[in-house]
């Protein structure tokens, strides 16, 4: 029984030079939820995956969420949240959630709106940029208020992704510690 970060890419997956890649790549008790189609989510298909993965974790969970990841975890705690297998997730990091509630998010992306808004049930810490394309930093703060996360302002990065320049993104990891320690 051990622990493992389950890693969530939003649309299109995370390519090569994105943080999720790179930690997939550097940390040995990560790997990528694979969802059937990257291209147009189903939410319900991606909770399903999500689920299956967490079902079959032997040992405890950190979620590291990205992007529409973030709305998958919240979507995951709000349908799942009293299953036995949920008590094994015992942290997220959300990272630059898009609002998916917007008049112009994309249509491809179904079933994701409205954004879940109930307390998650495990430790959670949400890290938002002040210029992110897909959301606008107040919503972002206000969805981690309503979830009971921690809240990050990692100023102007974009949507914290790989055009973002962090490459490994160190404060990133270090966060992720942070809630594997307080598990």
């Amino acid at each position: 029984m051990g622990h493992t970060i389950l890693l969530l890419p939003g649309l299109n997956n995370s390519g090569a030079g994105h943080w999720q890649t790179r930690w997939e790549d550097l940390l040995p008790n990560a790997r990528r939820v694979q969802q059937h189609d990257w291209d147009t989510p189903q939410r319900a298909d991606w909770v399903v995956a999500l689920d299956a993965e967490i079902a079959a974790v032997d040992g405890t969970v950190t979620l590291v969420a990205h992007s529409l990841g973030c709305a998958l975890t919240a979507w995951w705690a709000s349908a799942h949240r009293t299953a036995a297998h949920a008590a094994k997730v015992t942290g997220a990091l959300l990272v630059a959630p898009p609002d998916v509630e917007r008049a112009d998010f994309p249509l491809e992306q179904h079933g994701f709106a409205p954004m879940p808004r109930a307390v998650l049930p495990f430790k959670s810490i949400v890290v938002a940029s002040s210029d992110d394309p897909w959301c606008a930093l107040g919503r972002a703060r206000s969805w981690a208020r309503d979830w009971g996360a921690d809240f990050r302002d990692i100023g102007a990065r974009g949507h914290i992704n790989s055009a973002s320049g962090l490459g490994d993104w160190e404060q990133g990891r270090a966060w992720l510690v942070q809630l594997e320690k307080a598990a």
